[in-house]
C-alpha cells in the first residue's frame, strides 16, 4: 500500500500540466472574465504554466523542447481535423487560427509533458527495443494515417497489429522508491490511452471542443475514440523514447 501511494504521488506530480489545463477549462467555463475570450485565457494559462515550471526547474530544457515539438505536431493535426469537420471550437478568440485556438496544441503537449515527467521520476528503462528505423517508420505511418484515412482506407487496425508484433518482447521497467517493477510496453499503451479517453470526456464536458454528436448537448465520447488515443499515445511515447535514445547515444 505504501508503494502504491508513492507511485500515485509520483504520477500525480507528472500530471501537473494536464491537471492545470483541466482546471483552467473548468474555471473559465464557470467564471466569465469581461473583455477576454475564454480560449485566450486558457492559452495564457498554458504559456504561464510552462514558463513557471521551467523557472522552478520542474521541467528541463530537453523536456521543454519535446513539449514544443508536440505542440506543433498537435496544432497541425487540429487544423486539419477541424477543417475536415471531425470536431469544432465554437467560441471566438483572438488566439484562434483557421477555427483552431492555439491552446489546443498544448493538450497534445500535455501528454508529452506527462511522459517526460513520469520517465524521469520513475526512472523508466526499456528492454528489447526494436531497431530505430522500424520505430520511425511506424510513428510516421500512425501519424499520417490520421490525415489519410479521410480519403483512403483506414489502416489503424493494421498499425495496431504491427505495433503489437514490433513491441511484443519490449518491457518497460519503472522504479518506485527502491523497488523496480515491469510491464509489457503494449499494456502501458492501452492503459494510458484509456485514461486519456476519460480525460477527453472531462474536457468535452467543460467545452474544450465539441464532436458533431455533442453539438446540441454533451454526450459521452464514443468508445471508438479510445482507438485513436491509443495510436496517439503510441506516437507520443515512440517520439519521446527515440529522443531519449538518441541523447543517450550522443552522451555515450
Amino acid at each position: 500500500m505504501r508503494q502504491l501511494i508513492y507511485f500515485g504521488w509520483e504520477q500525480a506530480k507528472s500530471c501537473l500540466f494536464p491537471v492545470i489545463i483541466f482546471l483552467s477549462l473548468a474555471a473559465t467555463q464557470m467564471v466569465n472574465v469581461p473583455g477576454i475570450a475564454r480560449y485566450d485565457i486558457i492559452f495564457l494559462i498554458c504559456i504561464g504554466t510552462q514558463l513557471l515550471m521551467f523557472l522552478l526547474r520542474m521541467e528541463t530544457v530537453d523536456e521543454l523542447k519535446v513539449i514544443g515539438v508536440f505542440h506543433l505536431i498537435g496544432l497541425a493535426l487540429e487544423l486539419y481535423k477541424v477543417h475536415m469537420g471531425s470536431w469544432s471550437y465554437p467560441e471566438e478568440a483572438i488566439t484562434k487560427v483557421f477555427g483552431v485556438p492555439l491552446y489546443s496544441g498544448f493538450m497534445y503537449a500535455s501528454v508529452a509533458s506527462y511522459m517526460c515527467q513520469a520517465w524521469r521520476r520513475l526512472h523508466l528503462q526499456l528492454t528489447h527495443w526494436p531497431p530505430t528505423w522500424t520505430v520511425i517508420l511506424l510513428s510516421a505511418a500512425i501519424y499520417f494515417n490520421f490525415y489519410t484515412h479521410h480519403f483512403v482506407y483506414d489502416i489503424r487496425w493494421i498499425l495496431k497489429a504491427v505495433t503489437l508484433l514490433l513491441f511484443l518482447r519490449t518491457m518497460v521497467y519503472f522504479t518506485v522508491r527502491t523497488s523496480t517493477y515491469a510491464m509489457p510496453l503494449s499494456l502501458a499503451f492501452v492503459l494510458i490511452g484509456f485514461f486519456i479517453w476519460i480525460a477527453e470526456n472531462i474536457a468535452t464536458f467543460f467545452g474544450a471542443w465539441s464532436y458533431p454528436h455533442q453539438q446540441q448537448q454533451w454526450e459521452v465520447v464514443h468508445l471508438g475514440k479510445i482507438s485513436s488515443w491509443l495510436l496517439l499515445v503510441i506516437v507520443s511515447f515512440l517520439i519521446v523514447a527515440l529522443l531519449k535514445h538518441l541523447k543517450e547515444k550522443r552522451s555515450s
